[in-house]
C-alpha cells in the first residue's frame, strides 16, 4: 500500500522521536552543583541544558543550585556530583594544602566579580577607599580584604561587619560596602535611587579567577571525555548565552529560582559583558574557561604576601589546563 504524504511525515516523526529517545539513553547523567542559587552568573551552564549543547558530546546534565543550607562542594566530594562551581581559587589551593583531591579544570570568570561600592563622589580611586568606614562580611574579611591590608594599606579598623543589608551603607555617606558587581549595585539603586560608584578588586589587582570548574581527580583520570564535553560544552554555552538567544535558559533559571526576574537577569548580563568579567584577558585570545598558570601562580603569590594561604604548595595540583585554552566556542561570537 503505497502511503500518503501526511502518513509519510508522521512516519517520519515518529521514526526520530525513536531515534531521539535511543539517543537519550545513551547519554552518560552528570551533576553539576552551583554555588548560590540560580542566576545570570550561571546563564551558560543553564543555557547548555537549554539548548542541547551537552548532550550533542555525551552528557545528560543536571543542575543543582546551590544556596545557604546547601553546601554542594561536600557533596561531590562525597561522590554525590561530578563538578561543583567553586567561588575563586583560594578554594583550589585549600584544597591542595589540607590534600583533598580537587582539581580546576575550567575558569568561567576571567576576572572577580566582588565590588566595593561608595556613595557618588566619596572615592575618585580604589586607594580613596581607605578613607571610608567599609562594610565587609567575615569570609571577606579572611581574604580579600587581607590582600588590600597588604597592598594598599587598608586596616582593621575601618572594616564593620557586613550583615548583607546595605542600610547602613544607603545611610551613610562615608562607608562603603562590598557587593557583587551584578546584584548590590543594582539593589541599593532600587531601593534608595543612589547610583553608586563601583569599585571592581579585580582590576585593582585582585586576579583570582572565579565560578570556576571543579571535579575529583578521580574523575580526571576515570572519565576524561566526561570532562572534555562538560568544559568545552560549558565554553559554547556562555558564548551562546551572552551574545546568543538566551530565552530558554533564562526560563530555567527562573524556574529554580523563582526570585529571579527578567530585569535583574538583564542587568546582570549587561555587568558582565560591560566589564569583561567572562569575556576577557586570555579569553580573548585562548576562549572563554581559559586558564593561564602565569595568572594562577600570580594570584597565589599575593595571597602568601597577604598571609591568607601558605607558602609552599603545589599549586600546580590545584587546576589543569588540558581541556582550556584551545578557544573552543569563540566561533559562537558575534564579529562585530
Amino acid at each position: 500500500m503505497a502511503l500518503n504524504a501526511t502518513t509519510k511525515t508522521g512516519l517520519a516523526v515518529a521514526i526520530a522521536g525513536l531515534a531521539s529517545a535511543a539517543t537519550a539513553q545513551d547519554l552518560k547523567p552528570v551533576v553539576f552543583g552551583t554555588n548560590w542559587l540560580a542566576q545570570a552568573e550561571h546563564g551558560g551552564f543553564y543555557q547548555s541544558v537549554a539548548d542541547g549543547t551537552y548532550a550533542e558530546c555525551g552528557l545528560d546534565v543536571t543542575i543543582m543550585p546551590g544556596g545557604p543550607q546547601v553546601n554542594n562542594r561536600a557533596l561531590m566530594l562525597a561522590g554525590k556530583m561530578d563538578f561543583h562551581m567553586g567561588g575563586d581559587m583560594l578554594q583550589a589551593f585549600n584544597a591542595v594544602a589540607q590534600g583533598i583531591p580537587v582539581v580546576m579544570v575550567g575558569a568561567t570568570f576571567q576576572k572577580h566579580p566582588q565590588v566595593i561600592l561608595a556613595h557618588p563622589g566619596k572615592a575618585e580611586s580604589f586607594e580613596d577607599l581607605k578613607d571610608l568606614t567599609l562594610l565587609i562580611g567575615d569570609n571577606g574579611f579572611t581574604s580579600y580584604y587581607q590582600w588590600m591590608i597588604s597592598e594598599y594599606g587598608f586596616t582593621p579598623d575601618q572594616r564593620e561587619p557586613y550583615t548583607f543589608n546595605p542600610a547602613p551603607f544607603i545611610a551613610d555617606e562615608n562607608k562603603g560596602m562590598q557587593g557583587y558587581l551584578s546584584s548590590e549595585p543594582y539593589a541599593v539603586e532600587k531601593e534608595s535611587g543612589i547610583v553608586p560608584d563601583v569599585f571592581l578588586i579585580a582590576d585593582a589587582g585582585f586576579s583570582s579567577y572565579a565560578t570556576t570548574i571543579e571535579t575529583m581527580a578521580d574523575t580526571l583520570e576515570n572519565d576524561p571525555e566526561a570532562v572534555k564535553c562538560f568544559v568545552e560544552g560549558s565554553a559554547k554555552g556562555w558564548y551562546n548565552f551572552l551574545y546568543g538567544d538566551n530565552a530558554e535558559a533564562r526560563e530555567l533559571i527562573k524556574a529554580d529560582n523563582p526570585d529571579m526576574t527578567d530585569d535583574k537577569i538583564d542587568y546582570a548580563i549587561s555587568k558582565m559583558k560591560e566589564w569583561g568579567i567572562v569575556d576577557s584577558g586570555d579569553a580573548l585570545e585562548d576562549g572563554i574557561m581559559a586558564i593561564n598558570p602565569a595568572v594562577v601562580q600570580d594570584f597565589y603569590d599575593k595571597m602568601v604576601t597577604a598571609g591568607v594561604i601558605e607558602d609552599g604548595l603545589d599549586i600546580e595540583a590545584s587546576y589543569t589546563t588540558e581541556f582550556v585554552n584551545a578557544g573552543v566556542g569563540m566561533d559562537l561570537k558575534p564579529s562585530n
